[in-house]
């Protein structure tokens, strides 16, 4: 969203978030008609992807931006995703863009359960071991392998690190470190207007027009996509001996530098 509004400099936009920034992995569009899309742009183009840095071209020419949050508020904003998700919906929209680009498609794993309780599901996603190479859903492993692949990387790419904390407490500071790293030059008396387009609550009231994931077909409730979008919430969630346990395995996963910069202050 922050991408857009520097692009284009004005708070509306001229077609959905999804259609002008494109998540191709979530494979739920023909990828002949999206490529399409994407050589008719005339605007600078901004992408987005979930994938490892270790899995997208490597170009010196491109400006890739990372963006990290506390995996334990994470953890609970994933739990609520799920929730809301029409998984028939993305399954129907799945096999219809595979029919259209003539691609078979390999079946995905057989989701796990479930468990009831936020924090029975915290552990589950805490725990799971299932490398960050294989299909199939998110955990603590697959963050820290996906954002160490970008830390790896920073001495030999352009890549910008924003974290979720740091975009909330300070929007507009951290919009404007952006568009001078991006060379774009925005207007003075445009920032307060596109600062207010890229807060939580605005995008929250637009929602049809931000949701990502293809459309606001595939969620429940479009606007509770844009759940919460604080920090902390962990906190009513874990208690000490759970913060123990989770500090040690964040650190079997990883380097000390990550781990510092995703929790903003000591784990244990």
């Amino acid at each position: 969203m922050i991408c857009a509004l520097l692009i284009f400099q004005q708070p509306e936009r001229p077609l959905p978030l999804d259609t002008l920034s494109p998540w191709i992995d979530m494979v739920t569009r023909a990828r002949t008609e999206l490529f399409a899309e994407l050589d008719a742009q005339t605007h600078r183009r901004f992408i987005k992807t979930h994938t490892r840095l270790d899995g997208i071209p490597n170009d010196p020419s491109i400006t890739y931006i990372c963006v990290g949050r506390d995996p334990r508020d994470l953890a609970l904003s994933m739990n609520r995703h799920i929730d809301n998700m029409d998984v028939g919906a993305f399954l129907e929209t799945r096999e219809r863009a595979a029919a259209i680009d003539g691609v078979e498609l390999v079946p995905l794993p057989a989701p796990r359960a479930r468990p009831d309780g936020d924090r029975e599901r915290f552990w589950q996603w805490v725990d799971d071991e299932t490398p960050s190479t294989r299909s199939g859903g998110v955990s603590l492993r697959f963050t820290i392998e996906h954002l160490q692949t970008f830390r790896d990387a920073a001495d030999d790419l352009d890549i910008v690190f924003l974290h979720f904390d740091e975009l909330k407490a300070d929007l507009e500071g951290q919009m404007r470190q952006l568009a001078a790293h991006l060379n774009i030059e925005v207007a003075e008396d445009l920032w307060p207007r596109l600062v207010r387009a890229a807060t939580f609550e605005s995008m929250r009231s637009s929602a049809d027009m931000t949701v990502p994931c293809g459309g606001r077909e595939h969620w429940i409730d479009p606007a509770a996509f844009f759940s919460r979008g604080t920090s902390g919430q962990w906190r009513d969630l874990l208690d000490d001996a759970d913060l123990a346990r989770y500090a040690e395995r964040v650190r079997a996963l990883a380097s000390d530098d990550l781990v510092a910069w995703l929790h903003r202050e000591p784990i244990d």
